[in-house]
């Protein structure tokens, strides 16, 4: 199996990994359904997605973090990427997320990013974790709540992505630190 270079992370139903080219079926359907993909760039053809991906696996490659690809332990399937996330131009050190729909509603995008905050934290020494978060997204709004994030100001993207309307939401490194004991 061909895989990025990093770490796997696990939680007690999920693998988190970075992207391996067999992600490529889960990663296309997750972007081909117009309602999981409007708020993380939009629908893509399986070849953009393929590119989407590459960046990604890219990421990891270049700077030693990206999202990871988010494995369900009992079934091997591929259920979504959350991690790491900060190209260049973004507004900060993000921990993101998204899920293919099978995965959503299983409590998966709590497992997952509270394993991915940790990782920023710990390893990558992040010292303010945010999400961008498009303010219609509310599921993915109380995602972040979950986690002890709050909202904190209104974001910008970089190019292309300047027009999406955008908050961030997240808090400091200290404040994970304190509510995870």
């Amino acid at each position: 199996m061909a895989i990025a270079p990093g770490p796997t992370l696990e939680t007690e139903r999920l693998i988190l990994r970075p992207p391996a080219a067999e992600d490529l079926d889960g990663w296309a359907e997750l972007m081909a359904d117009p309602v999981a993909a409007r708020y993380i760039g939009g629908v893509m053809t399986r070849s953009q997605a393929w590119r989407a991906m590459a960046t990604m696996a890219g990421s990891w490659a270049l700077i030693g973090f990206g999202m990871f690809s988010v494995i369900e332990k009992d079934t091997g399937l591929w259920q979504g990427r959350i991690g790491p996330w900060a190209p260049e131009g973004w507004p900060g050190t993000e921990v993101g997320w998204s899920l293919h729909p099978r995965a959503q509603g299983k409590g998966y995008a709590v497992e997952a990013a509270v394993a991915a905050v940790d990782f920023a934290v710990d390893t990558l020494e992040w010292t303010r974790i945010v999400h961008c978060i498009d303010p219609a997204n509310t599921p993915s709004m109380r995602v972040a709540e979950k986690i002890g994030s709050r909202f904190l100001e209104i974001g910008r993207l970089p190019e292309p992505f300047q027009d999406a309307p955008i908050e961030l939401w997240g808090q400091t490194a200290d404040e994970w630190k304190a509510q995870r004991g």
